[in-house]
């Protein structure tokens, strides 16, 4: 065989090999990077008392304790925490664009407590939270709506009422829905007091912490119709 021949051959058999071993290399470092990682998702809480953490040192309340559950869980997620305590729907509402800074892509809204406290009509709360649906819409934000319990003082269809506008304006609006806030503290009253502060309205850390991890797979949900957009 000509001596030309082999020295062709050699030539092209070590290109080959660097060529392999670089392609090798570059695997094996991808494999050590794993998956890309998902993009973070950014959220706001907006609510009242029950969203800022009223009474709680600040790393015990409802934003701080779903922040960590959601990193346990594995998620990249940012919440902004944006409540306000004693806000109604109408105070909700007329705070509502200028809450809205442009980076935000969800928003779990959680408000008509206080509504219900004051025994603000139903028919007045309901377009309150619409207006507010409205808005997200038109900036694109998914929403988990979550509701409240109404209350038994001003009679059954005052109750069924408050109640019926949150699964109602769910369905208009197309959004996440969680029917009670407060339902992971139990049916019965008195159990729910266990895990109250001394005022009987506001959870403690305990109860936060029951509300965390009730309403956490909703708000994966919320992560996850964002990242499938």
């Amino acid at each position: 065989m000509r001596p030309i021949f082999w020295f062709l051959l050699l030539v092209s058999y070590g290109v080959r090999v660097r060529i392999g071993k670089a392609l090798a290399g570059f695997l094996f470092f991808a494999s050590l990077a794993g998956p890309v990682a998902a993009e973070r998702v950014h959220l706001v809480a907006y609510g009242d008392s029950l969203t800022a953490g009223y009474g709680l040192p600040e790393h015990e309340g409802f934003v701080p304790q779903l922040r960590a559950w959601l990193e346990q869980q594995g998620e990249d997620v940012r919440v902004v925490n944006a409540g306000v305590s004693g806000d109604t729907t109408a105070g909700g509402l007329a705070r509502f664009e200028w809450s809205l800074t442009p980076e935000l892509q969800g928003m779990i809204l959680t408000l008509g407590g206080n509504d219900a406290l004051r025994g603000t009509e139903p028919d007045s709360m309901r377009a309150n939270l619409d207006a507010m649906l409205e808005i997200a819409a038109a900036r694109g934000l998914e929403v988990l709506l979550v509701g409240m319990p109404g209350p038994g003082n001003y009679g059954p269809e005052y109750r069924a009422a408050f109640e019926a506008a949150y699964a109602d304006l769910a369905e208009k609006h197309d959004t996440l829905f969680y029917p009670d806030f407060l339902a992971a503290l139990g049916d019965d009253p008195a159990e729910a007091l266990d895990f109250m502060q001394a005022d009987g309205i506001h959870p403690d850390a305990e109860g936060v912490e029951r509300i965390v991890e009730a309403i956490g797979p909703s708000v994966q949900a919320l992560i996850a119709r964002i990242r499938d957009e």
